[in-house]
């Protein structure tokens, strides 16, 4: 009886180490591949976007081109809408994602996140209509009022919270939600800060109005299938290395603070 359950505990062991073996992480397993895999949707400004040359660039981009290089290995970027960033992962078509993502208790179910590597947060872009009218986001909040937003974002997660009052409409691009404000077709759009700047200086958005004043608090980071605890530490100490050496400070006053990119980007 006491060696049947010691062959019992020990063949449970050897099973363990088997798995253990076998379900590495992804951060292993691109070691192993020789290429890092990145779920991405390129167009969040100036974090992943699509230059003239048809090449995906940008802040997060540069960031993960530096992981990737830290790893040795290769960096394959994977664009898809950003619906099918969470699918894509759990069905193993890329090993991370990186795309502006924000951490929320919603997808920290279904997902883990590394550390943030910045934080933003939601603003306003106005039709100039309403300029003098609506100074927050809360003058907003009136069945008058029509709001586009980004699908799938916590710009419309925003929305729908703080707004309900308002005629929310969805579109599948940050660039087709500005448009609808310039064009008229609605009064305000949602996104993040740093996109809102950003497309407030190109000339055809140049009319619209910023709120400048963010009104949410949304950390961005790197999202990895739930359990990978080896790749989250990797890249946690990645992170933490670049942001002490220079590098982080260096990849964002490229992106954020000067400008010359812009004439590059389709």
């Amino acid at each position: 009886m006491i060696k049947r359950y010691c062959s019992a505990l020990l063949m449970g062991a050897v099973a363990l180490i088997h798995n253990g073996v076998t379900q590495a992480g992804a951060i292993d397993d691109a070691v192993r591949r020789g290429v890092l895999k990145v779920g991405t949707t390129p167009t969040y400004i100036p974090f992943e976007m699509t230059d003239k040359q048809g090449r995906i660039v940008g802040f997060e981009i540069d960031l993960l081109k530096e992981m990737s290089q830290a790893m040795g290995v290769e960096l394959e970027l994977v664009a898809v809408p950003y619906t099918e960033l969470l699918p894509g992962l759990l069905a193993k078509k890329f090993d991370i994602i990186g795309s502006g993502m924000t951490v929320t208790q919603e997808r920290n179910l279904k997902l883990n996140f590394s550390d943030s590597f910045i934080v933003v947060g939601q603003t306003v872009l106005l039709h100039p209509s309403l300029a003098g009218k609506v100074t927050s986001v809360e003058d907003l909040d009136d069945a008058g009022y029509r709001i586009a937003v980004t699908e799938g974002t916590t710009g419309e997660v925003a929305a729908k919270r703080f707004l309900a009052a308002a005629r929310l409409s969805s579109f599948a691009t940050p660039e087709e939600g500005v448009r609808q404000v310039v064009n008229g077709n609605a009064d305000a759009f949602i996104h993040d800060a740093p996109y809102n700047l950003i497309a407030l200086s190109r000339m055809q958005n140049s009319r619209l109005l910023l709120l400048e004043q963010p009104f949410t608090f949304e950390p961005l980071a790197f999202g990895l299938k739930k359990g990978d605890f080896d790749s989250l530490n990797w890249i946690n100490h990645f992170l933490n290395q670049v942001a002490q050496d220079g590098t982080y400070d260096r990849l964002h006053d490229k992106w954020f603070k000067d400008t010359g990119w812009l004439v590059g980007v389709d």
